[in-house]
C-alpha cells in the first residue's frame, strides 16, 4: 500500500513539473510576444520618472512665490509685442512684369538655412525679382533620403510659405522651362555672395545682370546673403526678414506634430520644462579656437577641422591657440557642467524637467554625464519618442549599404618612426607615450582614420544621410525650446562667427513673448566668477551664489536685452529683432532716464488701438477660465517644493543660511 501511495505520489509530482513548465514557457512566449510588439515603446519610460519624481505638485493647483521665483514672466518686458506687418504708406504689391527670376542653393545646416532664406526673399523684393523656392544642398546631396519631399519641403511648407508671402514677393516652385533648359546649360551668371554683402553691392553689380539675362543664381554658404543691419530707410526689409523667419517659415506637419507631442509630455499635467543647448558643435569649437576644452581625441578632430577652415579663408588665425584664455575671452561655449552649477545657482531643483536640444554634441553623451547627474530629469528626443515617431518624420528611405570597417594593414615601428620623423607640422598634440598600448576601440569608429592618414575621408552616402537628418532633429528641437518656460544657451552668437542654434531660438521668443524666461549670459562674466578664488568669497555681501543669481536674472530683462543688442545684432538679425519688428502698448512706469529700461523703449513704436483691444479680448477670455488660487494655497505649494528637494546635495544655500556659514570654510 505504501509503495503505491509513493507511485500515486511520484506521479503527481511529475504532472505538476510538467504543468509548470508549460506555464513557463507559455510565460515565456507572452513576455516575447509583448516585448515584439511594445518596441518602440520602451523610450516612454522617461514619462513615467517623470510623474513619479514631480507627481507632489500635483496636489497643488496654486503657484507661489517659488514657482514664480523660476518661471513666471518678466515684467517690465510685458509691454513688447511682436508686430512685423508693413507700417510704410504704400507699400506697393509685387509686379509679374519684374525685373527677372532669383534660384538659389543653400549650403550648409540648420542654423544657416534658417537665416538665409530671410535674406533671399527681402534681395528678391529689393530686385523687384521672383523668387524660385530655395534648394537645400544638404538634402539634395543626400540620395538616400525619402522621395516624398522635395528640397525646400524636407523641412519647411511649401504652400504656406508662398501663401505667407504673397504680397511681398512673387515665389514660383520652379523656373519656367523655357529657362530652366538654360540653367542646366549654365548660360546664367551665379554669384556667390557674403553673408555682409549690403544692398548697393545688389543694386550696383548684380541687377544690371539680372535686367541682361533675366535670371541669375545665388549660392549661399555664409549663413546669409545680406548685411544684419540696414539703412533707417531699407526698415520695411528688416520687418520683411521678420515676417519671413516667424510667419512663413513653418515646418512641415509632421515636424510640427512630433514637436508638439514632445511639448505634451515634457509639460505632463501642468509641469514646466527648460530647454538648454548645450552649443557643443565641431565647427563652432574650431572656429573659436576650444580644442583643448576635451583634451583626448576630440581635441584632435577640432584642430584638424580648424586647419581645414584656414585653408578654406574661414578662419584668418594660427592654427594652435590658447583655447583658456579664448575661453576666459567668452568665445567658447560653457560646458555642460558649468551650466548645471549655474542653474542650481538659480535654485532649480534637481527634479526640474530639462530638454537637452540641438541634433549635435561634440563629445557624445559622456560629455553631458555630469549634468545628468546633477538633473536626473534631462531628457532629449530619443528619451521621449518612440523610433516609429522619429521614422514618421523621416519618410520612407531606400537601404543603403553599411560602411564596412576595414583594419588597415598593420606597420612596423620602424615605418611609423618615419612617417613622424617626415611628417612635419601638422594640426595634431604630441604623439602619445611609447608604452600606452593602442586599443581595437580607438581603431574602430568614424574618427579611425587619426591613427593612419592625414585627411578626414569624404563623407560616405550614410553620413550624407545622417546630415539630412540632423536638420529634421534640429527642427523639432527648435519647436520644443521656442515654447519652453525658460530657455538657457550654452553658447549664442556673440557677433563673431556664423548664425547658432541658440541666437535663432532667443530672437524668436524675443519677438514671439518677449517677456519669456530666456536667459542671455555674459561668459567672459561667468568665467571669471568660476576662476575666482579670493578670500571670504561665499560669505555676504561679496556672496558667490548671489553675484550668479543677479547676473543671470538681468540677463533676462532689459540690461540682456540691450548688451544683445549691441554684440548680436550687428551679425544676426533675427537674433535680435527690436525694434524693428516689434511695438509697445504703453511705456513702463516710473523709467528713468538713461537706464536699460529707457534705452529698450525709446525706439519703439506704440502698438496701433485694433492691436490693443484685440490682446484685450484675449485676456479676458483667459481669465474667464483661469481658476483664482489663494494665497494659502501659493505657500503651502512652495513649501511642499522646497521640502521635497531637501534631500538633494547640491542644494544652493539661500540667503539666511549664508549668514550662519563660516566665511573661512
Amino acid at each position: 500500500m505504501a509503495w503505491s501511495e509513493r507511485i500515486r505520489m511520484k506521479s503527481k509530482i511529475k504532472w505538476a513539473a510538467l504543468g509548470g513548465l508549460v506555464l513557463s514557457f507559455a510565460s515565456i512566449a507572452v513576455h516575447m510576444f509583448l516585448a515584439k510588439s511594445s518596441a518602440g515603446l520602451v523610450q516612454y519610460m522617461a514619462v513615467t520618472a517623470f510623474s513619479d519624481d514631480l507627481n507632489i505638485i500635483d496636489r497643488f493647483s496654486g503657484k507661489g512665490a517659488g514657482y514664480r521665483r523660476l518661471w513666471a514672466k518678466v515684467d517690465t518686458l510685458e509691454p513688447l509685442q511682436p508686430y512685423a506687418n508693413p507700417r510704410s504708406t504704400p507699400y506697393p504689391v509685387p509686379n509679374e512684369r519684374n525685373n527677372g527670376f532669383i534660384y538659389a542653393k543653400i549650403h550648409g545646416g540648420f542654423e544657416k538655412i534658417r537665416t538665409s532664406i530671410p535674406d533671399l526673399v527681402a534681395v528678391a523684393r529689393l530686385l523687384n525679382a521672383t523668387l524660385v523656392i530655395p534648394e537645400i544642398v544638404d538634402s539634395t546631396q543626400s540620395k538616400g533620403i525619402s522621395s516624398r519631399f522635395r528640397s525646400f519641403s524636407y523641412l519647411y511648407d511649401e504652400k504656406q510659405f508662398m501663401a505667407a508671402l504673397a504680397s511681398d514677393v512673387i515665389i514660383v516652385r520652379n523656373l519656367p522651362p523655357n529657362l530652366l533648359e538654360g540653367r542646366k546649360k549654365k548660360l546664367y551668371p551665379v554669384f556667390k555672395p557674403k553673408s555682409s554683402s549690403s544692398t548697393k553691392f545688389y543694386l550696383q553689380e548684380v541687377l544690371p545682370k539680372l535686367k541682361n539675362a533675366k535670371v541669375i543664381g545665388l549660392v549661399v554658404a555664409d549663413g546669409g546673403c545680406l548685411q544684419s543691419t540696414l539703412p533707417s530707410t531699407l526698415v520695411e526689409y528688416q520687418r520683411l526678414r521678420c515676417r519671413v523667419a516667424f510667419h512663413a517659415l513653418h515646418f512641415r506637419a509632421e515636424i510640427i506634430e512630433l514637436g508638439h507631442r514632445i511639448i505634451e509630455r515634457l509639460r505632463g499635467p501642468g509641469h514646466p520644462y527648460l530647454a538648454y543647448n548645450p552649443g557643443l558643435k565641431r565647427d563652432t569649437l574650431a572656429y573659436h579656437g576650444c580644442a583643448e576644452l576635451f583634451q583626448d581625441l576630440h581635441t584632435e578632430l577640432i584642430q584638424y577641422r580648424r586647419g581645414q577652415m584656414i585653408k578654406q579663408g574661414i578662419v584668418k588665425d594660427e592654427l594652435s591657440v590658447d583655447s583658456y584664455t579664448r575661453k576666459r575671452n567668452g568665445s567658447c561655449p560653457l560646458m555642460p557642467e558649468e551650466v548645471g552649477i549655474l542653474l542650481r545657482a538659480l535654485g532649480f531643483p534637481a527634479r526640474t524637467r530639462i530638454y537637452v536640444a540641438g541634433s549635435e554634441t561634440f563629445g557624445g553623451q559622456r560629455i553631458l554625464i555630469p549634468f545628468r547627474a546633477m538633473y536626473p530629469n534631462s531628457v532629449d528626443r530619443t528619451s521621449l519618442c518612440s523610433k516609429d515617431e522619429l521614422v514618421n518624420i523621416i519618410g520612407p528611405e531606400t537601404t543603403l549599404p553599411i560602411d564596412a570597417f576595414k583594419f588597415p594593414p598593420p606597420k612596423s615601428e620602424k615605418q611609423q618612426k618615419e612617417e613622424w620623423d617626415k611628417a612635419g607640422p601638422r594640426p595634431r598634440p604630441l604623439p602619445p607615450p611609447p608604452d600606452r598600448p593602442i586599443y581595437q576601440h580607438e581603431k574602430e569608429g568614424w574618427y579611425a582614420w587619426i591613427g593612419e592618414k592625414d585627411s578626414e575621408p569624404d563623407p560616405s552616402p550614410i553620413e550624407f544621410r545622417e546630415h539630412a537628418h540632423r536638420m529634421l532633429w534640429d527642427a523639432v528641437d527648435y519647436i520644443v525650446s521656442l515654447e519652453a518656460d525658460a530657455f538657457f544657451p550654452g553658447f549664442d552668437n556673440d557677433g563673431s562667427g556664423w548664425p547658432d542654434f541658440s541666437s535663432l531660438v532667443m530672437g524668436h521668443r524675443l519677438y514671439k513673448v518677449a517677456s519669456s524666461r530666456t536667459y542671455r549670459p555674459d561668459r567672459k562674466y561667468l568665467v571669471e566668477l568660476f576662476n575666482t578664488t579670493r578670500e571670504h568669497l561665499y560669505h555676504p555681501p561679496r556672496n558667490w551664489t548671489l553675484a550668479i543669481r543677479e547676473h543671470l536674472n538681468k540677463s533676462m530683462a532689459e540690461a540682456g536685452i540691450v548688451q544683445e543688442l549691441q554684440h548680436s545684432k550687428t551679425k544676426s538679425f533675427l537674433s535680435h529683432p527690436l525694434p524693428e519688428c516689434s511695438c509697445t502698448l504703453k511705456m513702463p512706469d516710473s523709467i528713468k532716464k538713461g537706464s536699460n529700461l529707457e534705452a529698450l523703449y525709446r525706439k519703439q513704436d506704440k502698438c496701433p488701438p485694433s492691436f490693443e483691444q484685440s490682446l484685450k479680448s484675449i485676456a479676458k477670455s483667459q481669465d474667464t477660465t483661469a481658476t483664482e488660487d489663494t494665497e494659502t494655497q501659493e505657500d503651502e505649494s512652495d513649501a511642499e517644493l522646497i521640502e521635497s528637494d531637501e534631500n538633494s546635495q547640491v542644494d544652493v544655500p539661500s540667503g539666511e543660511q549664508d549668514d550662519e556659514m563660516d566665511p573661512d570654510d
